[in-house]
């Protein structure tokens, strides 16, 4: 590809930071890296149209762990472990809206609900009398008693079927990931950060004083620095990292009249996942039904996995109710065996920031001033 002296002496000379992935990561990266030290110059590449990965894929849960989740954490990472990661998805969330605005990203906080039916019984009897510790802990970081209680009450209100109690989290809200995206986007671009589409990085090399990048166009870019915040993605190029792809199916109705569903909810120990957006549901999951296929990173649909997703909305969510699906999409996500971020350098003149373990929304915009700070140490 031939650029003209004007295109390569603006966009491709003198580059100080590569951040590759334009999702919440990176775009947060970049605007930390601009506030910070103003006269860089940050290119964001990013292989698609739009954020690839799951950005602006995923549900919009402003969520930071629901109590069942909480506590299976707990049985494979310490105490300290796991309040420390709820504490930085908090922070996270709490940086999200002060950097963009709640308006901005139609953030409202309705509430987060956790459903059990009749054949979890023992788990939920298990959960309740863990509920006065996890809200002691939870305190600490939200600031507020009793972030989790019993809503048994709501369950009629809702409309559910099939559903013998519900936990409420009073901390939880949602936001619109498309807005989102595009407001973080148009904040970066304000500073002066260049965002270049539908540019794939092969591969990035370390030669000492600065990073030279492959793409897919034929054009290599030099760099001082790099930062990758593909997550998902990340092992493409950097196959040293415990990062596996994780696919999450998700589909929205069209408009119901009077939709009775009012926040978000978590299902089956979190592994399905809805809530409104207007006057629609939005469903997503059912990645234990095959985990194996689940782990890629192909934008496709199962049959396996959009089926059962309309048998729930059908049996469970919105029981007598007619409804039709209007749209189903995938996103994909990074997880580890641990659920701990991967923030480091790789290399003299490459850092990572990625593995959000389906937490971007909350941990993302933090992860992604982590990465930052990890860059300009190597500057």
């Amino acid at each position: 590809m031939q650029f003209s002296f004007w295109e390569q002496d603006t966009y491709f000379s003198n580059i100080d930071v590569l951040i590759v992935g334009s999702g919440i990561v990176g775009l947060n990266a970049a605007l930390h890296l601009k506030t910070t030290q103003p006269a860089l110059k940050v290119i964001v590449a990013e292989r698609g149209l739009l954020p690839t990965g799951a950005s602006s894929k995923n549900a919009g849960f402003a969520c930071f762990g629901s109590p069942t989740e909480l506590l299976d954490d707990l049985t494979h990472h310490t105490e300290d472990q796991v309040f420390s990661l709820v504490e930085r998805r908090w922070k996270g969330l709490q940086r999200l809206r002060r950097n963009l605005g709640d308006a901005t990203i139609d953030y409202h906080r309705w509430g987060g609900y956790e459903l059990f039916n009749n054949t979890q019984r023992q788990l939920y009897e298990q959960t309740i009398t863990q509920l006065p510790y996890l809200n002691k802990h939870l305190q600490t970081i939200v600031g507020e008693p009793n972030v989790f209680r019993v809503a048994d009450d709501k369950i009629n209100t809702f409309g559910f079927k099939g559903v013998d109690h519900l936990l409420e989290s009073t901390a939880e809200g949602q936001i619109d990931t498309g807005k989102m995206i595009l407001a973080l986007t148009q904040k970066v671009q304000a500073l002066g950060v260049i965002i270049l589409n539908n540019l794939e990085i092969l591969q990035l090399h370390d030669e000492g004083k600065s990073i030279v990048a492959a793409t897919d166009k034929g054009i290599t870019l030099k760099a001082r620095a790099a930062l990758v915040a593909t997550n998902g993605f990340a092992k493409q190029l950097l196959p040293q990292l415990q990062v596996i792809p994780a696919r999450a199916q998700v589909l929205i109705t069209k408009p119901i009249d009077g939709l009775k569903l009012k926040g978000t909810f978590h299902y089956d120990k979190g592994y399905y996942y809805f809530r409104n957006i207007g006057q629609r549901v939005l469903f997503g999951g059912g990645r234990n039904l095959d985990f194996k296929t689940e782990e890629t990173t192909e934008m496709a649909l199962t049959e396996l996995v959009q089926n059962k997703l309309e048998e729930l909305l059908k049996q469970v969510i919105l029981p007598g109710i007619p409804f039709e699906v209007e749209q189903r999409w995938s996103g994909i996500m990074g997880v580890g065996t641990e659920k701990t971020t991967i923030v480091q350098p790789v290399s003299d003149r490459i850092s990572c920031a990625v593995r959000m373990g389906g937490m971007g929304v909350a941990i993302g915009s933090l992860v992604g001033e982590e990465g930052a700070e990890l860059v300009l140490q190597q500057l």
